[in-house]
């Protein structure tokens, strides 16, 4: 049976910690609903009600195009070993670039990671917990580096430059503020 609760418990933060995947949920008003798997140690809890990741480059944008005109989000963890259990934390978002002065506040909460491209910050208005009992298990071996060495391959000029020929737009052609 799913429950619901206003923050982010002491239990939900470890739980989350513990996890090697989660996912992110976003729309705009029209178009096409985006749902992205993310990884490596790029999510930090910042408080009860506010959690922050950083957002890697990759081969779409679409979580900041959906977020610049609708500003809603749903992040989702799964346990794909021990007990059962699925997390959503529902907010909205603000996403953060390099040119903003809240990257540099944020930033060292991470990793250095190559190709870091925005950091997301999460406002969470609901958390919520269900069961997971048809979430198989997997077992875990380790992180991909095939994105952190292709971005190391790039550079940061080539990087950048990605961004604006492949970033720039989402599927439906909306801005990402890129």
């Amino acid at each position: 049976m799913g429950k619901q609760y206003p923050a982010i418990s002491a239990d939900i933060q470890t739980f989350i910690e513990q996890q090697h995947v989660f996912f992110v949920g976003t729309a705009a008003a029209d178009g096409r609903v985006n749902i992205s798997p993310k990884g490596q140690d790029t999510l930090r809890v910042l408080d009860a009600n506010r959690v922050a990741w950083l957002n890697l480059t990759g081969s779409g944008n679409e979580t900041a195009a959906h977020l610049l005109e609708v500003n809603r989000i749903t992040l989702m963890w799964c346990a794909f070993e021990g007990k059962p259990n699925i997390l959503r934390l529902y907010g909205t978002a603000t996403v953060y670039h390099p040119r903003d002065a809240e990257w540099a506040e944020l930033l060292p909460l991470f990793p250095p990671l190559p190709g870091s491209r925005q950091i997301v910050v999460v406002d969470v208005d609901l958390v919520q917990t269900s069961c997971g009992m048809a979430v198989p298990f997997f077992e875990y071996q380790t992180e991909r580096n095939e994105l952190n060495r292709s971005m190391e391959k790039r550079g940061p000029a080539q990087v950048e430059q990605y961004w604006h020929t492949r970033n720039a737009h989402s599927l439906d052609g909306k801005p990402t503020g890129i």
